[in-house]
């Protein structure tokens, strides 16, 4: 490589810093080069914390001024499509914060356009990263499980709306603890299991506590403000015969204070993901057939290398633009099952 990529970020909020500028910075390869957000106090504040050189209000102008290779777009779920089209039309590799959009269309159209200007586009599912799933993967496609008929995903929080950004904000965000935590374990079930055809899908969602209360474990929110889901249970019926379903919360009377995890049923064995266990029956007595002591807490960095690595040109795996854009449509679909309380078919 003849001289360093360059990258920007848009949006300097915590995931801008903590992930995406953190990572970029220890490869060798890379430069970090422009915080683009629009509120310019809060892009030259990241921007002076990390030493890099510009930071711009205005996306367009860091474009002119800066000629970026790569794009980081970590701005809120609204602004996703407007984002990632802006740096693919500006000859740019995108990595994405989830969800892919706000809309099935939106991620359709932003999936088109990376294979028309011939860029990577990927998103940030970074939970399927983790070397607990990767090893998951690997078993069901060497049959360890046998037939995987009933799937359990739980993202879950008992107090865990969040009291910053505009996670509140239906308008901004497209909902609430679906599109946030949920479509993380969404993904990673999705993803051990091969990505099976879905038929159809029921779902209810709940809105009892967030306009109650005012504060948890993740700080303050506005009761009169909150617009968006406490909680959503789903059911997803897969073509293959077997099911999917769905626990989300942000607020939940439930016994623990966060549960992050799926749950696979198999013919042959059992198994949960984080950390990777598989186990079976045998006459009453369970046995494990394979197990990780702790869970890859590595995840996210992992998604970051995986992104920078496939657009150098290394055969990794990415979560991909056709990936997101089935996630995208799942997570629409959900959404409409329970607004409308039928069932929706895909």
């Amino acid at each position: 490589m003849s001289r360093k990529l360059r990258v920007a970020i848009i949006g300097g909020g915590q995931v801008a810093e903590t992930v995406h500028a953190s990572y970029y910075l220890t490869r060798s390869e890379l430069e970090l080069v422009a915080v683009v957000d629009s509120n310019i106090e809060r892009a030259q504040s990241l921007a002076n914390r990390l030493g890099i050189a510009h930071a711009f209000a205005d996306a367009d102008e860091m474009y002119r001024q800066c000629q970026p290779d790569i794009i980081s777009v970590c701005t809120p779920n609204r602004f996703h499509h407007q984002h990632v089209m802006q740096a693919l039309e500006n000859g740019c590799h995108v990595m994405c914060e989830k969800p892919p959009a706000m809309t099935p269309e939106e991620a359709a159209e932003m999936r088109d356009s990376a294979r028309k200007a011939g860029k990577v586009l990927a998103y940030d599912f970074h939970h399927r990263f983790a070397s607990d799933t990767q090893f998951l993967r690997e078993q069901v496609v060497a049959g360890t499980l046998g037939e995987i008929y009933v799937t359990t995903a739980k993202a879950l929080r008992r107090c865990g709306v969040p009291g910053w950004g505009v996670f509140t904000n239906k308008e901004l965000q497209g909902g609430g603890p679906l599109i946030d935590i949920g479509i993380h374990m969404l993904d990673a079930a999705m993803y051990v299991l091969g990505f099976p055809a879905v038929k159809r899908v029921y779902a209810h969602s709940f809105q009892k506590l967030g306009t109650l209360k005012h504060s948890g474990q993740f700080g303050e929110w506005d009761p009169k403000t909150y617009t968006v889901e406490d909680a959503l249970f789903a059911t997803v019926e897969f073509r293959n015969g077997g099911i999917l379903r769905l626990e989300t919360s942000f607020a939940l009377n439930i016994e623990p204070v966060s549960v992050m995890n799926v749950e696979f049923c198999g013919v042959n064995a059992g198994a949960t993901l984080f950390p990777a266990h598989i186990y079976q029956d045998e006459a009453g007595k369970l046995v494990t057939l394979s197990q990780r002591e702790s869970a890859d807490t590595e995840r996210h960095f992992k998604s970051m290398r995986a992104f920078v690595d496939h657009v150098l040109g290394a055969p990794v795996s990415i979560a991909d633009a056709e990936q997101g854009y089935l996630i995208q449509q799942l997570v629409a679909a959900i959404y409409r099952a329970a607004e409308s309380g039928e069932s929706i078919e895909l």
